[in-house]
């Protein structure tokens, strides 16, 4: 019989083995190896059992089955489950894990979220600081996240994509270096000190770097700015540039002449010599102004201040604007200023511009025409007088005590479909105005409200609700659905209604817009006199619409306003307003 398999255990330990007869441990106590009985039972090669007599009595003492100790035993299996508990996890050990799992995902999630938050802190505290600065520096600063074109900075004439430029004197800074730039350049000076030197010769105010493109040296005559870095000179009078070479000390105390604009620029020293003369009234001027800060009747009163008939004012905005800065004019001549009032010209920013299509500045500015070639057509343009009227609207009652509304028109008044229109978009401007900064949007949404209106015609059978008399003498109406009166030659965003002589057919795209597939032609008056006899009709002044119910409106001749026509791109008969003899109106 083979001998069966022997365990050992892994370290030797130290078991007393008792000897039965002596009752004393043998070896002296010392560790001994001890044979151990298989965990499993390997199968035996006889089919007789363990304790069948031939196995007990068979074979020598070699081969015969070892006897082991029951405390060896137990230390044995109790080692052996040890070895097996350390391959099995315990429970602890797996809520550890998700522990850790939990742990990452929070801080996968947390983590960019914190950084969000600083970084929106950070920015922040930057447009705080900026904000303080800009509100104490004598530059017109202004920040931008990109520059249209490559732009260096002033201070470290290094390459920036964003940071502030001043508006007033074209100077381009680092966010970094704004506060450096702040105090190491000076702006453009409106006015001079009192004790200055240079009250009667201006000198040049050079800046270093960013001139124009396509600008050229007034010494050797060669492109400056062309090379990629912070290099030449541009005077922010007289806009003249200068390269690094070719820049003299004759050239820096050379007197400016304020070039090619001179009669569009009031000289500082001029400026500084009138407040010198009014002691009392000692103020700063500005050339640009804001009207949404500076009312214009406050920033007309420079006109004040310059010679005679000379101030010519550019108004960017649409016919809105225009009639604001009109009636501002209007006040000036209330008290006793009528040499001193300004023409108008106008950069047309608004949605309609009728007005300044008429006066032939176009129907809309996008930037596409340089400022410099703006001021140079200011300059050549000719004066002519625009005729203003009163509009006068008076409820009906028996126990009306409210005084009659006024306004004042200048290019037209309406009662139908388009000052439908014009209440429907006035309503939503004022619900939501930051939606209806686009020109095109917003004539987006007029075109939705003409279509709308030439399916529902809100306004058909006017003849039937409303009389019409001019100079006293009642009209016969035919059919219609909107009656116009005219000052101007343009209507409704550039349609052209009083064309042409007798009852000549008009092009029917040119007014598909607004239903005037046939408009027809009532006459001209001096006074018009309109009565609505019933139901809410809704009115416009110069884009300006109500609803009005029952009333008379009185529309009635006022004041003129000298106005500057640019003849560049249109002939004369674009102008109906020029003042004639007679006042005369246009209506349709």
């Amino acid at each position: 019989q083979r001998a069966r398999p022997l365990h050992w255990l892994p370290h030797a330990k130290r078991v007393p083995s008792r000897d039965p007869a002596r009752g004393g441990a043998r070896n002296g106590g010392r560790p001994e190896a001890v044979p151990l009985e298989p965990r499993h039972q390997h199968k035996r090669e006889s089919g007789a059992p363990s304790g069948s007599p031939e196995r007990q009595e068979g074979g020598r003492d070699g081969d015969r089955e070892p006897k082991v100790d029951p405390l060896v035993s137990l230390l044995v299996e109790s080692s052996l489950e040890k070895m097996e508990g350390e391959k099995r996890p315990a429970p602890y050990e797996g809520l550890f894990a998700d522990g850790h799992l939990i742990l990452w995902t929070l801080c996968s999630v947390l983590l960019p979220v914190f950084i969000t938050f600083w970084c929106s802190l950070q920015r922040s505290r930057r447009q705080l600081h900026r904000r303080d600065i800009f509100r104490k520096s004598k530059h017109g600063w202004r920040d931008t996240d990109l520059f249209s074109h490559p732009t260096y900075c002033c201070v470290c004439a290094q390459h920036i994509l964003q940071g502030a430029f001043c508006d007033c004197c074209g100077l381009r800074v680092d966010e970094g270096c704004l506060k450096k730039a702040d105090k190491r350049f000076q702006c453009k000076e409106i006015m001079l000190k009192s004790d200055s030197k240079a009250l009667d010769a201006m000198q040049h105010h050079w800046i270093r770097g960013n001139v124009p493109l396509c600008s050229y040296c007034v010494v050797c005559k060669q492109q400056c700015g062309s090379q990629p870095k912070l290099c030449d000179y541009r005077c922010i009078w007289c806009q003249k540039t200068v390269h690094d070479e070719c820049m003299k000390n004759s050239l820096k105390n050379e007197k400016c002449d304020f070039g090619e604009f001179k009669n569009l620029i009031i000289p500082p020293g001029y400026l500084t010599s009138i407040n010198q003369m009014r002691k009392d009234r000692k103020t700063d001027y500005a050339m640009v102004f804001d009207v949404t800060k500076t009312p214009p009747v406050k920033a007309l009163q420079l006109c004040t201040l310059l010679p005679y008939y000379s101030a010519r004012v550019l108004v960017c905005g649409g016919d809105g604007t225009v009639g604001w800065v009109l009636d501002a004019v209007d006040e000036m001549k209330i008290k006793g200023q009528e040499k001193y009032i300004p023409q108008v010209a106008v950069l047309p920013l608004g949605t309609g511009n009728d007005l300044s299509n008429t006066l032939g500045w176009g129907t809309g500015y996008a930037g596409e025409i340089p400022v410099a070639q703006v001021l140079r057509n200011v300059m050549e343009a000719d004066g002519i007088k625009l005729d203003r009227w009163k509009v006068q609207v008076t409820n009906k009652g028996y126990y009306n005590l409210r005084k009659p509304k006024e306004f004042t028109m200048n290019n037209y008044f309406s009662v139908g479909p388009d000052a439908l229109m014009a209440l429907n978009f006035h309503a939503h401007r004022e619900k939501a105005p930051s939606l209806f900064s686009s020109r095109i949007l917003n004539k987006a949404v007029y075109l939705f409200y003409g279509t709308k209106d030439c399916l529902v015609q809100e306004c058909k059978d006017l003849n039937k609700k409303v009389e019409l008399e001019l100079d006293g003498e009642r009209v016969e109406l035919p059919n219609l659905e909107g009656i116009i009166v005219l000052n101007i030659g343009y209507w409704g965003g550039g349609c052209r209604l009083w064309e042409g002589m007798g009852d000549e057919t008009y092009p029917l795209a040119r007014y598909i817009q607004v239903k005037l597939a046939n408009p027809f032609r009532i006459g001209q008056a001096h006074t018009v006199r309109l009565i609505l006899k019933c139901s809410m009709m809704p009115m416009q002044v110069d884009g300006e619409p109500w609803a009005q119910g029952p009333c008379t409106v009185t529309i009635t001749h006022k004041t003129h306003a000298l106005m500057l026509y640019f003849s560049g791109e249109q002939t004369d008969d674009d102008i109906s307003s020029t003042s004639d003899p007679e006042d005369t109106k246009e209506t349709e």
